[in-house]
């Protein structure tokens, strides 16, 4: 006996009729799912966008299920995509003939329009919108930055009371890779400067037959203000930045995240040893960028014909030990606001690719700001006390 080969139906699963010129109707019959629709899902479509575009009312597509034997994924997603194209238009949709469980799987991606992106641009926001949304970032901005100083005093509080708990080992880590990694380019920009402002200095004062106090001038301006400044400045754009990375890095792999999971502070477990290397750190760069200046200045001089014991007497009688406790007192701050700062752009750092790097363009210009700030602060303050 010969078998006779099985005959397969080419009745295609979805057919598309007009029923009114404001109504159309799509039957579905058989199995619906990716290997069944093939061609025909865009030949629906496109009958479909011709239907709607060419009435400006509400019009109504009528979907019956009636015959389907069986609704895969992929079905699914045509009864979205024609779903969507209705409601984009102000179209109405109509089921007839499902299941309840196919009612439920539909149900289950509703509403349509959220399975799409929007295409919507909006209109251009005005600049009084654009003033108020930038003033309401900033003070979120500052209301992190002020919980997290918080933070940050409560752990050094902690830290001094429970010195033998604090992570040591992390500290010298820190200490190292912040500061003796960064003598020679403090040391090279502090030669530098001492130099330059130096030259300009002798420019301006020799005009006065005032030469001989361009070494006072400048290494009281070295010790008081230039020293701690340009450590301060190296150290974000060197140190600020490195935490900043390490630590955002650390957020995106969700090792921050794994911390607190473990019971862990994360500020104490990284913020805290960077914050005491931070302190450590910056006064004693800041004497190493004094110490460079003056000398490069001292042989500056030696152009000018002002020997060395001559600049040395004037650096004795006009430098005390307040104006050099004055500048590592604020370079004790500084060193604490750049690592702070650092710390917490690298915990604010979200997700993607270009996270980590966002962290640390905003951690060096956080802290550049900051430093501006504390120094103002600080000069009022020395001109108010005479420290």
């Amino acid at each position: 006996m010969v078998s006779l080969p099985k005959v397969i139906s080419s009745k295609p699963v979805a057919s598309w009729s007009l029923v009114r010129p404001h109504e159309a109707r799509i039957t579905l019959s058989g199995r619906i799912s990716a290997d069944s629709l093939g061609t025909i899902w865009q030949q629906i479509r496109d009958q479909q966008d011709q239907w709607l575009a060419s009435h400006q009312e509400s019009q109504i597509l009528v979907i019956d299920g009636s015959q389907i034997d069986y609704l895969d994924g992929a079905g699914l997603a045509f009864l979205i995509d024609l779903s969507h194209a209705q409601e984009i238009t102000g179209s109405r949709i109509r089921l007839e003939g499902f299941s309840p469980s196919q009612h439920i799987q539909l149900k289950r991606f509703a509403p349509f329009a959220k399975m799409f992106p929007s295409t919507d641009t909006g209109s251009a926001d005005n600049f009084i919108v654009k003033t108020g949304k930038a003033a309401s970032i900033f003070w979120i901005d500052i209301k992190s930055i002020i919980f997290f100083t918080g933070q940050v005093a409560s752990e050094l509080v902690w830290a001094a009371c429970n010195p033998l708990k604090v992570r040591w080992q992390d500290f010298a880590s820190v200490a190292v890779q912040a500061g003796l990694a960064a003598l020679p380019i403090v040391g090279l920009v502090s030669f530098l400067i001492g130099v330059i402002l130096t030259f300009q200095s002798a420019i301006g004062l020799e005009k006065f037959g005032a030469t001989s106090f361009v070494g006072p001038l400048v290494s009281l301006g070295i010790f008081r203000e230039l020293g701690p400044l340009i450590t301060a400045l190296l150290l974000a754009g060197r140190s600020s930045a490195a935490f900043a990375a390490e630590i955002g890095t650390m957020t995106v792999n969700s090792e921050v995240d794994a911390l607190v999971t473990g019971g862990l502070s994360p500020i104490r477990f990284m913020v805290l040893p960077r914050v005491l290397a931070g302190i450590v750190v910056a006064p004693i760069l800041t004497i190493f960028a004094d110490l460079v200046s003056i000398f490069s200045s001292s042989l500056t001089m030696l152009i000018y014909g002002i020997p060395l014991v001559n600049f040395y007497e004037g650096l004795i009688n006009t430098v005390k030990l307040e104006d050099i406790f004055s500048g590592l007192t604020k370079a004790t701050i500084f060193g604490v606001v750049i690592a702070s700062v650092g710390c917490l752009r690298g915990m604010q750092t979200g997700t993607g690719a270009a996270a980590v790097g966002i962290s640390t363009t905003r951690a060096v210009v956080s802290s550049i700001v900051m430093i501006t700030v504390v120094d103002g602060i600080f000069a009022y303050v020395s001109y108010r006390t005479g420290f």
